[in-house]
């Protein structure tokens, strides 16, 4: 028997370190060559890091949420033959010491198929992306093929077995556990199909489909004590420092600003109808229209601003970032080149980009390089926000929910559907004055929706 030592490698691009964001193997676990071991981040990438060999894990060194340098130790294997060091020590100093797989790592051993063959990935970049530009979360990597269990429909969920211990608690990420409280279900009977049981937010809406009934109405209220210690690591720790950097660097100001959408919707209506085969048209594609409109007479805008150089780059190009949901949280792919698209190349074009975003295979490319951002949080909008500037950018477009409003036309009081815009600027570079000519451009293109068919 040998002693290898498996090392951070160079991940290229200048990157000097990396930061741990998830073990996929445990001390005392046997592994084969090219199974996962570990998923590091970058300001470049999240990449996930096989196995060169097949032995059985001794050590792991380093924590998640720590950065380590390249070169540096990552896992200490037993192989058979030699290795790659000598065997001077049980492990490391520093190490993790072995013990016994949890019982999630022996349950993953024992749905091991056939080994696959795997080398380093980039899963997706976020160097100069806005904080909701980033990597999936380590939670969501690495997920096992097989649809979510289906529960059968019945009276209530305790029908429905439970795939943990009662007490156990269930895996799931925040996103989810608001989303499960929101429903009033009890994730503690909800399947989970992720890694080691996780439960996705599909899992949970498959479950309430099939049937089930909440029941945390029914629980007796109870008096709730304790404080849980979440580390904010990885893809949360990026987020943090990306949205600390935007709000230290540039003083915001917003212009909130509603607007008339009904002839836009009766057009959008009639458009899908006419044209369904040409695919479905949403409000992005139309407001993406008034922007590149927009932004071609106030210039100021579509820009991204170097501090230190003291440089203001303004773009010709307009590539539009466009806030995307994900199981990750928010992610911003790059609609690029959005003035030389029609409506329907940019419907098109914005599904191809969020279905990647949410796959979690949109490229670096796709994730960075935009010069103006569209934040909307669709029915969920609210009357108004105050969005956070995709720093280095100088501008965010925000979209509030579209609603039956009643308002004063020609001095009769009428029934219109009714948008609110809710934008911030750096104000170094962009005065109040433009800011809202810029705004009131985009409106009154929306609100003349046979404008934007002008070039």
């Amino acid at each position: 028997m040998g002693r290898y030592i498996v090392k951070l490698p160079d991940i290229g691009e200048g990157t000097t370190e990396a930061e741990i964001v998830a073990w996929h193997v445990a001390p005392g676990q046997e592994i084969r060559e090219e199974d996962p071991l570990v998923d590091v981040m970058t300001d470049k990438a999240t990449v996930e890091i096989p196995a060169p060999v097949g032995g059985t894990v001794v050590a792991l060194s380093g924590a998640v949420g720590e950065k380590r340098p390249v070169g540096s130790e990552l896992v200490t294997l037993d192989v058979a033959g030699e290795g790659n060091v000598a065997k001077t020590s049980p492990h490391p100093p520093g190490a993790i010491a072995p013990g016994p797989p949890s019982p999630a790592v022996r349950e993953r051993e024992k749905r091991r198929a056939a080994p696959a063959s795997r080398t380093p990935t980039a899963r997706k970049g976020n160097g100069d992306a806005v904080a909701m530009t980033l990597a999936r979360t380590p939670s969501a990597l690495g997920r096992e093929g097989g649809e979510a269990p289906r529960a059968e429909p019945g009276e209530g969920v305790r029908q429905i077995p439970s795939l943990r211990r009662r007490g156990e608690k269930p895996l799931a990420s925040p996103a989810v556990r608001r989303r499960a409280w929101d429903l009033g279900v009890e994730l503690q009977f909800v399947p989970g199909t992720g890694p080691d049981g996780r439960i996705t937010r599909q899992d949970l809406e498959a479950y309430i489909a099939a049937g089930a009934q909440p029941t945390l109405a029914a629980r007796p209220l109870a008096r709730r004590d304790g404080v849980e210690e979440v580390p904010i690591t990885g893809l949360r720790r990026a987020i943090a420092e990306h949205l600390q950097q935007s709000k230290r660097h540039i003083p915001h100001f917003s212009y909130i600003e509603e607007v008339d959408v009904t002839a836009l919707e009766e057009l959008r209506a009639e458009l899908n109808t006419r044209h369904e085969a040409r695919g479905h048209l949403t409000l992005l594609p139309f407001l993406i229209r008034a922007i590149v409109g927009a932004v071609a007479e106030h210039p100021q805008v579509n820009a991204r601003f170097d501090d230190e150089a003291g440089v203001l780059h303004r773009h010709a190009a307009v590539h539009i970032g466009v806030a995307t949901q994900t199981d990750a949280g928010l992610m911003v792919p790059v609609l690029r080149h959005a003035e030389a698209l029609d409506l329907w190349q940019a419907a098109a074009e914005l599904r191809r980009l969020s279905e990647a975003a949410r796959a979690g295979k949109a490229t670096r490319e796709e994730l960075t390089g935009s010069t103006i951002t569209i934040t909307s949080l669709g029915a969920l909008g609210g009357l108004a926000a105050t969005p956070v500037i995709n720093y280095p950018e100088v501008a965010i477009v925000g979209v509030n929910r579209i609603a039956e409003r009643p308002v004063v036309r020609d001095g009769q009081v009428v029934v219109r559907r009714m948008m609110n815009l809710s934008s911030s600027f750096d104000h170094r570079i962009v005065d109040g004055w433009e800011a809202a000519s810029f705004i009131q451009r985009v409106k009154h293109d929306l609100e003349r929706p046979a404008l934007l068919f002008i070039a």
